[in-house]
């Protein structure tokens, strides 16, 4: 893992209260604040930097501050049954509402074996993976996927149509850590060009293309053109067919579908986030699934051979040079291992906005070493 030169570390309990004191100071309820620090610390534990603290200014305070999201979120169920549900979540807080929508699925699937729902004007909802731990926690399979701001052009387009469209997965095992799969279905994400830029770094060629179709290395020019439309992603797998992108295009094609169809959401160029030359609100879709082991297997079954499968491809046969084989999950876990008795790694950026929502909420209590 790479850590910038003037990286400071926050204790993990410090950096989670001061996020949950900025949402609260930005008008997000006490009980709701809590729950969104919580996901983006969870990001933070587990290495994905892209997607935590990185992420409080630049998304959620600017977005509630230019009145484009909501602090307080009204989740309403539009449509029932059994085994399923269709939300509204009125552009309100989207780790608010995937959290309700995921506890919901997960209380369908314990009864009836298998719980889904799909939800419509929703946000940012933070780190897919959150919401599929807490299926195997409590000893599910656990899926979702959220559309997004348009950013990837489809196989052998250059005009970003869909979003990142994050398809994740979680499983329990019999490790000390879960089977956990959360990825986008571009060949990169936003977020990690973020991080480049951050850190002023050029990207690797084959992320990103211009409108010419020519490969772009310049993460900073880039935030800006993926914007104005100038730039696009590209699908899983990389320009072209030669290298099977059509494949993350097929995927991402499938979250945009089960990201708006299902509950008659937005998709597309509707969640560009901009009408008539003004900025409104980004109203993302969300699913998620939630499947009941016991209802085919014993949970202890399950577990062990989840497990076996994961060991079993660790121990295979290594390329030459190659360390180690990994397994979904297993970075996640030994991030957490690392930081977890260090912290949050803040940048020089993102040390400059905590200071200044710091001062602007006055939050003077938190003296950071910055």
């Amino acid at each position: 893992m790479e850590i910038e030169k003037g990286t400071k570390w926050v204790k993990f309990d410090v950096m989670e209260r001061f996020m949950a004191d900025v949402f609260k100071g930005i008008g997000v309820p006490p009980s709701e604040a809590a729950v969104c620090a919580e996901v983006l610390i969870t990001s933070d534990k587990l290495g994905i930097d892209s997607h935590g603290v990185s992420r409080l200014k630049p998304i959620y305070y600017d977005r509630i501050k230019q009145g484009i999201q909501l602090p307080k979120t009204r989740f309403k169920i539009v449509k029932q049954t059994r085994t399923t549900a269709v939300i509204d979540g009125h552009n309100g807080m989207g780790h608010v509402i995937a959290r309700r929508a995921m506890e919901l699925a997960i209380r369908k699937a314990k009864k009836y074996g298998l719980g889904m729902t799909a939800v419509r004007n929703s946000t940012h909802y933070g780190i897919a993976g959150y919401y599929t731990l807490m299926a195997s926690k409590a000893g599910m399979i656990g899926i979702t996927g959220t559309n997004a701001r348009p950013s990837v052009a489809p196989t052998f387009g250059t005009e970003n149509m869909l979003g990142t469209n994050a398809f994740t997965f979680g499983m329990p095992t019999d490790e000390k850590f879960p089977f956990m799969l959360d990825c986008a279905t571009s060949t990169t994400q936003r977020g990690k060009i973020e991080v480049y830029a951050k850190l002023g770094k050029k990207m690797p060629k084959g992320w990103v293309i211009n409108d010419a179709g020519e490969a772009r290395t310049d993460s900073r020019a880039v935030l800006g053109e993926l914007v104005a439309g100038t730039a696009a992603l590209v699908p899983l797998g990389g320009i072209g067919e030669e290298m099977s992108g059509y494949k993350g295009y097929g995927y991402s094609t499938v979250v945009e579908i089960m990201s708006a169809a299902l509950q008659q959401g937005a998709y597309m160029k509707m969640l560009t986030g901009m009408k008539n030359g003004k900025k409104i609100p980004y109203p993302l879709g969300h699913f998620f699934l939630a499947i009941n082991i016991e209802a085919f297997t014993t949970l202890k079954s399950f577990k062990k051979i989840a497990g076996d499968i994961l060991r079993g491809l660790r121990a295979s046969k290594k390329m030459p040079g190659a360390r180690r084989i990994f397994t979904a999950g297993e970075k996640e876990h030994l991030n957490w291992l690392y930081r977890k008795n260090k912290g949050v790694p803040v940048n020089k950026v993102t040390q400059r906005e905590i200071i200044a929502m710091r001062d602007e909420l006055k939050l003077d209590k938190y003296k950071f070493d910055f």
